[in-house]
């Protein structure tokens, strides 16, 4: 079938709403009851690490511009901001309560004045249950809800026994404040230990073509076990676009400018991906964008990526990537070429680095 092709403004973009709306597709995570669609929309950027806070106004419509066109899956975090993502998405989604799922996440040690990029003087991690339950109080309120529809653990603190994590959780679900559980970043002994607590409905981890490392263990685990999976960054921080290369400058706001595989050297070397993604994507009558995406929908029906963007051309050209069909041949094709290239540049600085995976 062929895809939608990202529009050029908005009046082209409101003509393809009734495209975007009737190709939008639901998926479950994992054995639960918890029904999305088919991909979300990742909010950080709207408000944290990719320069200062985009406009609020503007991000307001972008956000009712997504439930439009079939988006019911929004993902946000107290951290983001920190906080002001959380009252953004609290507000612009409050008239469509009934119609969306909220995600948001717990697991730091905030202040005001945290750096914006979340990157230097980033927050320790707390995760100790009487702080799970005032970062649940805290995010009610900016999302202006009763109940938050998953609720993830940023990331693992090695300083806290997950099953103390999950048991914190469970008793907010048992009093109707939150209705499911979710992980981000955690290994699989981690995934298995809360699990056994309280069933874990999602994991949230980065994952797309160059950063494919949950194959290994982590999805047949969550296959195993019923959990679906929520991948981030499925564009790779806008690389697979192949609207980034060796030439490509970033204001030190944005975290980007502090990543390994963002420098020079590292986005040189890996344009091979680019030229993957474009030579499938003429082929296709798509974008590189739209192909990764798709990619990334056909490895599992329990597979629910959240392209984040703060442009509402980007936003209907990753719509349109449920559109894309790639059939066996495809994704050979690209699981073939994919592994003669050899990914350059460690995903997060070291110190970042050692908080993912656990």
């Amino acid at each position: 079938m062929k895809s939608d092709l990202p529009s050029v403004n908005d009046s082209e973009a409101t003509n393809s709403t009734k495209e975007g709306e009737s190709t939008m597709q639901k998926r479950k995570l994992g054995n639960s009851d918890l029904e999305v669609s088919t991909i979300g929309l990742g909010c950080m950027g709207m408000s944290f690490s990719y320069g200062p806070p985009k406009d609020k106004q503007e991000m307001t419509s972008l956000l009712g511009a997504a439930v439009e066109r079939g988006i019911t899956f929004f993902d946000t975090a107290e951290v983001y901001g920190p906080f002001l993502n959380e009252e953004l998405v609290g507000e612009a989604l409050a008239p469509f309560r009934k119609q969306v799922v909220i995600a948001t996440k717990f697991g730091f040690n905030l202040s005001p004045d945290l750096d914006p990029r979340g990157m230097k003087g980033a927050p320790g991690m707390n995760s100790r249950p009487e702080q799970i339950k005032k970062a649940v109080e805290g995010s009610l309120k900016r999302l202006k809800v009763e109940t938050i529809d998953l609720l993830y653990q940023h990331r693992v603190d090695p300083n806290v026994p997950i099953e103390d994590v999950a048991g914190a959780v469970k008793d907010l679900i048992e009093e109707g404040k939150v209705k499911h559980f979710g992980l981000s970043e955690a290994g699989v002994q981690t995934i298995r230990r809360a699990h056994a607590v309280q069933p874990v409905t999602a994991l949230q981890s980065e994952y797309s073509l160059w950063t494919r490392t949950p194959e290994k263990e982590v999805i047949p685990t969550l296959e195993e076990l019923g959990i679906g999976f929520v991948p981030y960054s499925p564009l790779g921080r806008g690389f697979l676009t192949g609207k980034i290369d060796e030439n490509a400058n970033f204001d030190s706001s944005d975290f980007r400018s502090t990543l390994p595989r963002f420098t020079p050297e590292a986005l040189k070397a890996n344009q091979g991906l680019i030229n993957l993604l474009g030579t499938i994507a003429e082929r296709k009558q798509a974008t590189p964008a739209q192909i990764a995406i798709a990619w990334l929908l056909a490895q599992k029906p329990w597979i629910v990526p959240i392209p984040g963007t703060t442009k509402l051309h980007r936003l209907d050209e990753n719509i349109g990537a449920v559109s894309v069909e790639l059939t066996p041949d495809d994704l050979h094709d690209i699981d073939y070429a994919a592994s003669k290239i050899r990914v350059q540049g460690a995903r997060y600085p070291e110190h970042l680095e050692q908080t993912t995976g656990r």
